[in-house]
């Protein structure tokens, strides 16, 4: 993974721009606003193949022959879609089986976006095809400076299931199985499933009661890798033809999208860009933010990373479309900045006069010019001009936070102990703690180098391979301290369970053994020793050389273990064997990490987001005031955005931000 927007002076600032939707008049209008509001990167042409080959191989390209000229002249960057995210209603309607399919058998129709099937032949030739003929043409043009493959993949339709898509999962499990060996892993012989013939063996179409959970896992695996392959052909084309262009895609790290493993996916892009949007009714929505921004970082192996799509206001898509508080953007913005993004763009531009984003906000809403939105915008752009020393700096982490996309896929199917388990929830739970008492993480994959962490923190690690079993354990014994929380360990990489005692794959290392699990009631609460309180889950719980730091004092399992240590080797393992409430969580978490010798930051008031980035020579501060009451943090050093030093503290206005140069 290398690269990045080539000609980019400064943080990237911009957005999603489509000039098709807008009469030519208005692009000048578009760029000279642009320059105005400090925007240096923008990505065009994502959703325009229906404006660019027009018909059957009868192509168009004057209009974005003009907006790219138009674009450089202004000294704005461009990262170049190929256009193949939304195939046109000429070539669906001459071609209707690349359509997608649902699990119900209904195909889908186009009239909306994505409406295409990831293994249709058709569908591929021709967005090799599009893709070929944009990079021979604007291969060399002055403004391009990234390529950006199809949107969002996965979004609408991650999984297929047609005929054909069932052929090419058969001829994915072969590779990876032989029939008896097939059965086994998805334990056919439960329910008279035994394959006796590959031709047997569909993607996990509607059934009458629950599917087969090896099946679904293996499906998800092969929906993820069959995208994937289609953008590493796309972008084969790219890097053939422009070797020198960095080329990347948008994922969706963040609490809307599970359907991809984005640990494969980012080892082949080169450079990682990210779209996150805020869940507008949550009251600490920053926490979630900072979540997916340090997962992209863990995505992004620790090197910079482009946040692709974020919104400055409201969005189109939640059940109420909630404006953005004053402030909100900037504070937005510069958290995914201190998170290692060296650059932040928005959805989009200009805010859509017609179609089914229209109330989507923008960087120029409707109202025009003179907006809250836009003055935050333009105010924005200016101080990122003052950053530049940012660029290409890391992120200060002691922490590892174990995140794995394949536990989500087999912890989250139905027919488990309780339907209220949300993988990417749970896990938001436990770095909510972290995030409150000022501890920065990096978020990583099963099997990632830990030797330089203090702490390793994995939450709900349902199914593992004995590897990743002992890779955890290598790094305790060893002398880290970790912590693992209930419903980890169940089950192996076929999501068969781990026979004799949960949590399976860790019993030795935590030094416990639950016989049987108590999900708690919607609502409900049990009160802890120690003056914790948890809710969700609870375990009949035995220790087993473990020492028991909290048990319950009511509800069925009283008395019961709920948080253990253990020694291990020169280590030390935690155990949370229920959720913990966020107060309580916060409690737990000091000891843990007083154990492991991890700090804050800085010390700074709950609610005040601290995060260093680091280069080679230099550290710089960056603090987000997510709170009403202006603060002083104990940090010296000249404030960038300001240039004024800091010698006697660092004030940070309510709702405001800061970032210091360190001495």
């Amino acid at each position: 993974m290398t690269g990045w927007p080539t000609g980019l002076q400064g943080p990237g600032w911009g957005g999603d721009y489509n000039p098709e939707q807008w009469p030519e008049h208005v692009w000048t209008q578009d760029v000279e606003l642009m320059k105005r509001a400090g925007v240096n990167l923008v990505s065009v042409g994502i959703f325009a193949w229906a404006r660019i080959e027009v018909a059957d191989n009868r192509f168009d390209f004057g209009w974005l022959d003009q907006i790219l000229d138009q674009l450089h002249e202004g000294g704005i960057r461009v990262c170049l879609a190929n256009a193949t995210a939304s195939p046109p209603p000429w070539l669906t309607s001459a071609n209707p089986d690349m359509l997608p399919v649902r699990a119900d058998g209904v195909r889908l129709s186009h009239g909306s976006r994505q409406a295409y099937c990831p293994t249709s032949p058709v569908y591929r030739d021709r967005a090799i095809a599009l893709t070929e003929k944009i990079a021979l043409r604007y291969g060399e043009h002055p403004a391009l400076a990234a390529w950006h493959v199809n949107n969002e993949y996965g979004c609408h339709v991650s999984r297929c299931y047609c005929d054909r898509c069932a052929e090419v999962f058969r001829d994915w499990l072969r590779a990876r199985y032989d029939l008896a060996g097939l059965n086994r892993a998805w334990g056919t012989d439960f329910w008279s499933q035994h394959y006796s013939s590959w031709e047997q063996v569909l993607p996990p179409r509607v059934t009458p009661t629950f599917q087969n959970p090896g099946q679904v896992l293996d499906f998800a695996r092969f929906c993820s890798d069959a995208l994937l392959d289609l953008f590493c052909a796309e972008r084969d084309v790219l890097s053939d033809v422009t070797p020198d262009v960095p080329v990347t895609t948008n994922f969706m790290a963040n609490w809307t999208f599970k359907a991809l493993n984005y640990w494969h996916w980012a080892a082949e892009v080169d450079f990682v860009s990210n779209d996150h949007y805020t869940r507008a009714e949550d009251p600490e929505r920053h926490i979630e933010l900072a979540l997916s921004a340090d997962l992209v970082r863990g995505l992004s192996r620790g090197e910079p990373w482009l946040l692709m799509e974020h919104s400055t206001s409201a969005v189109n898509w939640q059940p109420r479309n909630f404006a953005k508080l004053a402030g909100e953007l900037r504070r937005n913005s510069f958290s995914h900045l201190a998170r290692g993004a060296d650059g932040t763009l928005f959805f989009q531009w200009r805010q859509s006069r017609a179609g089914a984003e229209r109330f989507h906000s923008a960087m120029l809403p409707h109202a025009g010019e003179d907006t809250k939105v836009f003055r935050e915008v333009t105010q924005v752009g200016e101080e990122y001009q003052r950053l530049s020393e940012l660029l290409g700096s890391t992120v200060d982490a002691q922490v590892a936070l174990v995140y794995d996309f394949e536990s989500a896929w087999a912890a989250e199917q139905p027919a488990h102990p309780t339907s209220d388990f949300d993988y990417y929830g749970t896990v938001l739970g436990v770095y909510r703690a972290l995030w409150r008492v000022g501890v920065t993480v990096d978020v990583v994959p099963p099997s990632a180098d830990l030797s330089g962490y203090r702490l390793v923190v994995a939450p709900s690690l349902y199914q593992v391979t004995d590897n990743e079993a002992r890779w955890l354990e290598d790094y305790v014994r060893a002398g880290g301290h970790a912590v693992v929380t209930w419903f980890s360990g169940i089950a192996d990489e076929n999501s068969r369970v781990r026979l004799g005692g949960y949590p399976g794959a860790f019993r030795e290392l935590l030094g416990v053994r639950v016989e049987e699990f108590f999900p708690l009631p919607v609502g409900d609460n049990v009160k802890l020793t120690g003056g914790l309180s948890a809710t969700t889950w609870s375990e009949l719980l035995h220790p087993n050389g473990c020492e028991v730091i909290s048990s319950y004092v009511d509800g069925d399992l009283r008395g019961v273990p709920a948080v253990t240590r253990n020694v291990f080797g020169d280590g030390v393992a935690w155990y949370l064997a229920t959720t913990l409430d966020p107060d309580s969580a916060v409690t737990m978490f000091a000891d843990v990490l007083a154990g492991a010798g991890v700090e804050p930051v800085t010390t700074a008031p709950s609610g005040v987001e601290v995060v260093r980035r680091r280069g080679e020579r230099i550290s710089w501060l960056v603090a987000i005031n997510h709170t009403g009451t202006d603060v002083v943090l104990p940090v010296e050093g000249v404030e960038l955005i300001s240039g004024v030093e800091t010698s006697g503290g660092l004030p940070v206005p309510a709702g405001g931000v800061a970032v210091v140069r360190e001495v």
